[in-house]
């Protein structure tokens, strides 16, 4: 990601732009010869950012150091360099084609944090443990049913990517205003060859269609919705980084920690989440940043004004930078998630008795109780039962209250101590099979080729 946003790679895209404009009119009868072109393409790589620097401190124009610094490099093509173009047409052009060859990379990072979710929601599908609303004890559920809510939201997030990749629409070679007045001219009126050079433009740089209509620049509703989709990656890592730092102060599952990382400076027995305490930070600046293109978009004059270029230069490369980051880490954490079942057991079972007492009531009714009578007898023992906890009792004996409480003589085989929580997570591993064959496992076959070389994390 750092390679694409680089000074080197912005400039060797303006490169391949003229050129691809360049053999465009060549192929529609401009005055363009094949020794222009092949010298053109000689230079497309050697890029001297010293010279266009020195050249731009001096002009005080970015575009127009490039091309002098181009054409310095292949004086036969230099009058034709740029012919009928704006600054838009590389400007604009250029970073909707690193945004394409970015949103691959995202659309990567998905793609392995996804196949990295599936197989540890597998692997816990069974293992039940206590479900939270509020974060206040709930229902059961269990290990690998949490997971797939990680996942879901990834899911969600890979199709945005994919359909925003297939509908993003390419500038192409629109002029001055968007009129496309200059090509007008040089074809003298034919609209024909001015629809065509368009056409293949797009078609040289990859992508499907070109925009219909343009100001100067294409619409910043552009890098609005590309922001927008990278704003909802970081809200789902956001939301798995902070369920599993909590679910590592609980005891229950805690991220990798290599045998000689050091938690604390100044407390060694520190195991500290950081790398999800990372994806959260980072993903709080990506969720902001995520914002500044749509006041970008809502603030445009007419055809175009300016101060969206010294914006987007910052707004724009920093939050895909923000989010190749943050997937690198979602990955580098699903991936080593370590799991304590003796301790989601133990906090379960705290808990059980209380979260039984639904399926007890309507039992309880069943066999022929009056429903909110039982209702008001499991709230008063409940009560009674959590107070206890509260001073300190080393266990819940809610069951022996109910067990010894008449209206409950029916339902006694509910009441056991040592009641299996299987019984109570639903059908948590079945949806955790059935969501990962329906919907995770054919996306993750269709992108095979996407599995593996993410990233390292080095700090």
């Amino acid at each position: 990601m750092k390679r694409l946003w680089s000074p080197l790679t912005s400039a060797r895209t303006w490169r391949k732009l003229w050129l691809w404009l360049a053999e465009g009119q060549k192929e529609l009868g401009l005055d363009v010869t094949e020794a222009q072109l092949a010298a053109m393409r000689a230079h497309l790589d050697d890029v001297d950012l010293a010279d266009i620097r020195r050249r731009e401190t001096e002009i005080r124009h970015d575009v127009m150091a490039h091309i002098q610094s181009f054409g310095a490099l292949c004086p036969e093509a230099k009058p034709i360099l740029h012919w009928g173009a704006t600054s838009a047409y590389v400007q604009d052009n250029g970073d909707l084609i690193l945004m394409k060859e970015s949103l691959g990379l995202v659309r990567k990072g998905l793609v392995n944090a996804l196949d990295a979710l599936a197989r540890f929601a597998r692997q816990w599908k069974d293992l039940p443990t206590l479900g939270y609303t509020h974060f206040q004890p709930a229902q059961p559920t269990t290990v690998g049913k949490r997971a797939t809510l990680w996942a879901q939201d990834f899911l969600f997030d890979l199709e945005d990517v994919e359909r925003l990749l297939a509908t993003l629409p390419f500038r192409g070679v629109k002029g001055t205003t968007g009129t496309q007045a200059s090509f007008h001219v040089l074809f003298k009126g034919d609209h024909g060859k001015v629809r065509k050079l368009d056409e293949i433009v797009t078609r040289k740089a990859g992508f499907a269609k070109t925009a219909g209509v343009s100001g100067q620049t294409i619409s910043r509703k552009q890098d609005a919705r590309v922001a927008a989709v990278l704003s909802g990656v970081a809200q789902s890592a956001a939301k798995f980084g902070n369920d599993v730092r909590l679910l590592q102060h609980l005891g229950e599952i805690e991220e990798p920690f290599e045998a000689s990382q050091v938690g604390s400076s100044a407390m060694p027995f520190k195991r500290n989440p950081m790398r999800a305490e990372r994806i959260c930070g980072v993903a709080r600046f990506a969720i902001a940043a995520a914002q500044n293109p749509a006041y970008t978009a809502a603030t445009q004059w007419f055809e175009r004004t300016l101060d969206d270029t010294s914006n987007r230069r910052l707004a724009v490369p920093e939050l895909f930078l923000a989010i190749d980051g943050i997937l690198q880490l979602v990955v580098n954490v699903a991936q080593g998630l370590v799991v304590h079942p003796k301790v989601v057991e133990r906090n379960l079972r705290r808990e059980l008795p209380f979260l039984v007492t639904e399926t007890v009531l309507m039992e309880a009714v069943r066999a022929g109780g009056d429903r909110q009578d039982l209702h008001e007898r499991i709230r008063v023992h409940a009560r009674a039962a959590a107070d206890r906890l509260k001073e300190g009792a080393p266990g819940n004996d809610l069951f022996e209250r109910l067990r010894k409480d008449p209206a409950f003589a029916k339902v006694k085989d509910l009441l056991r101590d040592d009641a299996d929580p299987r019984r109570y997570v639903g059908r948590a591993p079945e949806q955790v099979e059935e969501f990962l064959r329906a919907e995770v496992d054919p996306v993750l076959e269709a992108r095979a080729d996407l599995l593996g070389g993410v990233g390292e994390v080095s700090v």
